[in-house]
């Protein structure tokens, strides 16, 4: 049971500001046409050049950071590739944000232990 709970972190942070940033920015074209398993080059055809490109900390691969634009609506997004250069994951929040859900979501429960605390 305790190897649910990161899992579930994860999720509810991956999930926590999609709902309405998914229908303000639906139609971009890096929210509307990149899919898991494309590669660097077909997301740039899709999305131009990212704000920075950075390596993951959790797991091996790098990170695309792209800033969202719409009337009074600026949001982070990004996108995520494996060791092998495929898109893995994409959300709206920076590629440190992502990371630190990763991390977070992989250290042990605190509140699992027996410790006496």
């Amino acid at each position: 049971m305790n190897t649910s709970v990161p899992v579930w972190v994860l999720a509810l942070v991956t999930l926590a500001g999609c709902s309405s940033d998914a229908r303000v920015f639906r139609d971009q074209p890096l929210v509307a046409k990149v899919e898991i398993g494309m590669n660097a080059e077909q997301v740039q055809q899709i999305g131009g050049a990212p704000l920075s490109i950075s390596p993951r900390t959790v797991e091996a691969g790098t990170c695309y950071d792209y800033k969202l634009v719409q009337p009074d609506h600026r949001q982070p997004y990004n996108i995520s590739f494996d060791s092998r250069g495929k898109v893995d994951h994409k959300g709206f929040m920076t590629c440190a944000e992502w990371s630190n859900a990763q991390r977070k979501a992989r250290e042990p429960s605190r509140s699992s232990g027996g410790g006496g605390y």
